[in-house]
């Protein structure tokens, strides 16, 4: 199990990857980068926990087989949503990714820690909402 101030940030986009992990490490968080969805799923174990903040617009995985891959792995974590674009497509993944945010690049740095530590508060065991999160988890 990780920590779960741990946030997994997946952007193909290297500066981008790399302004993000140093704002969330000055925040205090505890960051694993990765510049696609397939190098996260190979680092990933069961019953992580923490954040996931991915950029959705990257090439590989499309986004129901990220949430597949996520459930059968037992991966159950609040996601944010960082993208480029915002168009009705986008955010339609981010539904489907059960999204708890969703960002346009750039980033509002203050905006986006916000919504990371409201998201982990809300994963949290004696959250009363837990359950209800973990249940829409395995629904997908």
């Amino acid at each position: 199990m990780t920590d779960p101030k741990c946030v997994f940030l997946i952007d193909n986009d290297s500066s981008a990857r790399k302004g993000l992990a140093r704002l969330l490490r000055k925040a205090g968080y505890d960051v694993r980068d990765f510049a696609s969805v397939n190098d996260f799923f190979v680092d990933a174990a069961s019953g992580l926990t923490g954040c996931l903040v991915l950029d959705i617009r990257m090439p590989g995985m499309l986004t129901d087989e990220i949430q597949k891959e996520l459930n059968t792995r037992r991966i159950c974590m609040p996601i944010i949503v960082v993208t480029g674009d915002d168009d009705p497509e986008t955010r339609d993944k981010a539904k489907i990714l059960k999204a708890t945010g969703f960002f346009r690049k750039p980033v509002d740095g203050p905006a986006l820690l916000d919504a990371i530590n409201w998201a982990l508060q809300m994963d949290k065991p004696a959250n009363k909402h837990k359950e209800v999160h973990r249940n829409k988890c395995k629904s997908a």
